[in-house]
């Protein structure tokens, strides 16, 4: 779906609750960016970002709420970014974007608990994806350097933050929300 228009969201929530019944867990993983520095960003670049990485998971949280609500049960995981906690040259909007879902998060889990939702956030660090690889065609060096920060020594890779997102989404963890997670092979340490 085209998490950037309401609404294709709510139809696209329709479509799924029709096909699959109730979304009782809803893991809003969408991101994108374009790395530069800001005073080389376009106002259309920022609105993009922000429409793909900060409104479209409100906008698609907001589509879910309404049925968690009236059942009394749900599970939200955010999928920031360490981007967000700490900042990342080149990425000024998108990590501010990604900061804001991190506030998001913690608020919406002081909102939500009265309705027995949890949410959470998990915030990959470098980690080896289609995503990096684009970004890392303009700057050879880039990964080798990231590399070299970690103090794992190594990329992350996709199904390491996603044991975390669905650890976050089990019955395992029911007594937590409004958590932060970091999968970044210690770049960051809460």
């Amino acid at each position: 779906m085209d998490i950037t228009s309401s609404p294709n969201v709510r139809r696209a929530v329709r479509e799924v609750e029709n096909k699959c019944g109730k979304v009782d867990i809803l893991v809003n993983n969408a991101g994108w960016d374009r790395a530069a520095p800001f005073i080389e960003l376009t106002e259309e670049l920022w609105d993009r970002v922000i429409a793909i990485n900060l409104r479209g998971p409100i906008t698609v949280t907001r589509a879910v709420l309404d049925g968690m609500i009236s059942r009394n049960y749900g599970k939200i995981v955010n999928i920031a970014s360490d981007a967000g906690r700490v900042g990342s040259s080149g990425e000024s909007v998108y990590s501010a974007c990604k900061g804001g879902i991190i506030a998001f998060t913690k608020t919406l889990a002081r909102e939500l608990i009265r309705y027995n939702i949890l949410v959470n956030c998990v915030c990959p660090g470098p980690t080896d994806t289609p995503f990096l690889d684009d970004m890392s065609k303009d700057n050879p060096k880039l990964v080798e350097a990231l590399q070299r920060a970690i103090p794992m020594r190594r990329l992350g890779n996709p199904e390491e933050v996603a044991v975390a997102v669905a650890f976050l989404a089990s019955d395992e963890a029911s007594y937590i929300t409004g958590q932060t997670l970091s999968v970044s092979g210690g770049l960051t340490m809460a």
